[in-house]
């Protein structure tokens, strides 16, 4: 028999819009959402449910983190993928962890060492460890010279060349079993051989991984900083843009003319804590601002202005498992919406609720409260709504997934 719960005096955020019910309820039947809305409006048959009193808490959909890279160990940003894949895996899980405790219930990787989050998928849907619903990617896809191109072996990238190089390589990334293939279509400031305004592919083989992909079931997801490396995604169809940093008016009208079939995560948290902390890494605030960090953070706050106005879904996640943004502070998110970004708290809430949850799973069952969605929740001791930091602070939040904390394997909430 199903575990059957109610949920009530809550303060619900159900994330289907920027409604917030001041007097809730929730029905969690098994794994599953029953009802959620106005305490007054439940229905009858949960009469025999388990009844919790939340005096006043605040409760809303787990949060997707759709720029995910689990395998990432705090590291420098200069010393990407050096680990051995015995010691990142080890990383990796404890990641995981962090992840599912920071009210993330679902994630989107954007690029792994080795095929560590084809691991971490499975064991977390076989309940071995703790992590959010993972959707996998697995090493960097870049051309030649492209900015994952280390011009050595690791456990970061893979490199190939032209349309039929291309397709072989995401033929042997779906023999790994992943979800998402991630490509990197332009480059960084801080690689002097690949800048963001150059394109690392031409428009065939951009086409190339995203038929093959497409083929197969796969999504894709791309780093493309430059409006030039914006339009390849876009016309291609690639699924994820991360960063979107100088987009001009035809790059956002070819976002727009996609509909919902594309999400744009800014992913500003690399640009903001470069700038605060390059000093930490021996790099001086002059020469992050000669690489033109501070005037991009500016362009993406004018971007995001745009794609705002023109209905494009903006999804959180913003590289994080750097040693400048390390993992557990992936809400910080949320907080570079609202004060860098000008969103309102209910805007990113959807940013990090509604939008990724769609971003991870088409069906609508993740990232809203609403009756057949899946029991993925936060029950938060305070008000994101006026102070979107509290999610931060993870001794205030109370995660369940699947109708159980934390885990799907601890117990029902109490």
């Amino acid at each position: 028999m199903q575990r059957s719960q109610i949920l009530t005096n809550a303060t619900v955020f159900c994330a289907i819009d920027e409604t917030v019910i001041v007097d809730g309820a929730l029905w969690l039947e098994g794994e599953k959402i029953r009802f959620a809305g106005p305490a007054d409006d439940l229905p009858p048959a949960c009469a025999d449910a388990e009844v919790v009193d939340l005096a006043g808490r605040f409760v809303m959909p787990g949060m997707t983190e759709t720029h995910a890279h689990l395998s990432f160990a705090d590291a420098s940003p200069f010393s990407l993928g050096r680990l051995p894949v015995e010691q990142a895996t080890i990383v990796a899980v404890r990641n995981a962890e962090k992840m599912i405790r920071a009210g993330f219930t679902s994630a989107i990787s954007f690029g792994s060492n080795y095929k560590i989050d084809v691991a971490l998928r499975d064991a977390i849907r076989a309940r071995q460890i703790m992590g959010p619903r993972l959707m996998a990617a697995g090493r960097d896809l870049g051309t030649t010279a492209s900015n994952v191109d280390s011009g050595g072996a690791g456990g970061l990238s893979q490199i190939a060349d032209g349309p039929w190089g291309l397709r072989k390589a995401v033929r042997e990334q779906r023999r790994d079993r992943v979800d998402v293939v991630k490509i990197f279509l332009d480059g960084e400031a801080i690689n002097p051989v690949c800048p963001p305004g150059e394109l690392s592919f031409c428009d065939e083989e951009v086409h190339a991984v995203v038929d093959e992909a497409h083929r197969h079931h796969l999504r894709v997801a791309c780093h493309a900083r430059s409006a030039g490396a914006v339009k390849q995604a876009a016309r291609a169809g690639v699924d994820y843009i991360g960063h979107a940093n100088y987009l001009d008016t035809e790059a956002i009208d070819l976002l727009a003319a996609r509909g919902d079939d594309v999400f744009v995560g800014p992913a500003i948290a690399w640009e903001v804590q470069y700038l605060d902390q390059c000093e930490s890494l021996g790099v001086s605030k002059e020469t992050v601002r000669r690489q033109g960090y501070e005037a991009e953070i500016e362009a993406t706050i004018e971007t995001v202005g745009k794609l705002r106005e023109a209905g494009i879904r903006l999804v959180v996640g913003g590289d994080y498992g750097l040693s400048i943004t390390p993992h557990g502070s992936y809400a910080r998110d949320l907080e570079y919406f609202v004060d860098l970004l000008r969103m309102r708290s209910t805007e990113a809430l959807i940013a990090a609720t509604q939008n990724g949850g769609l971003a991870a799973d088409r069906s609508g069952q993740t990232g809203t409260l609403a009756e057949g969605s899946v029991a993925d929740l936060l029950i938060v001791d305070g008000d994101p709504i006026a102070d979107v930091r509290v999610l931060q602070d993870h001794a205030r939040l109370t995660v369940l997934k699947g109708g159980m904390v934390n885990t799907g394997q601890l117990g029902p909430v109490s």
